[in-house]
């Protein structure tokens, strides 16, 4: 019986290497692969929204329930103060009203600012709004 039991272990341990689909695992570092780090402020910092507009069209630019919309001029900055920090989940809302996509490019400027580079996109949808989270992460929306 014991034999029976070795052959059988020692077939399977044959036989499942060869099943469809196998692949080795390799394991990896992160810094290898990760992307770059995500840009994240303090929570409940004030801090300032440095929007400029790198298209060649008239952008329109919106913090919704604090202000109507703004247009924005090729080239043009805007600076837009987020409150004292106590604003939960704070977004700022932009569009082409010829419904062209962007691209958002964010950076950390310095402490209290986050500067945003909004640019021609060529593919749809593109991004639409900027959203800074309660716990200071910044997404790209």
């Amino acid at each position: 019986m014991s034999k029976f039991v070795c052959a059988t272990l020692i077939a399977t341990a044959l036989l499942l290497p060869s099943a469809n689909n196998y692949k080795p695992a390799f394991a990896g570092t992160c810094a290898s692969k990760c992307g770059p780090r995500p840009i994240q402020f303090s929570p409940g910092q004030r801090i300032q929204v440095k929007v400029i507009n790198r298209t060649p069209r008239v952008l329109i630019i919106q913090k919704p329930s604090s202000t109507n919309p703004i247009p924005l001029q090729p080239g043009q900055e805007l600076q837009i103060n987020q409150g004292d920090g106590t604003e939960p989940n704070v977004s700022l809302l932009f569009w082409d009203d010829t419904g062209l996509p962007l691209k958002a490019n964010i950076s950390k400027l310095n402490f209290a600012t986050l500067g945003v580079e909004l640019r021609p996109n060529w593919y749809a949808p593109g991004d639409r709004a900027i959203y800074i989270l309660d716990d200071g992460r910044v997404d790209v929306l």
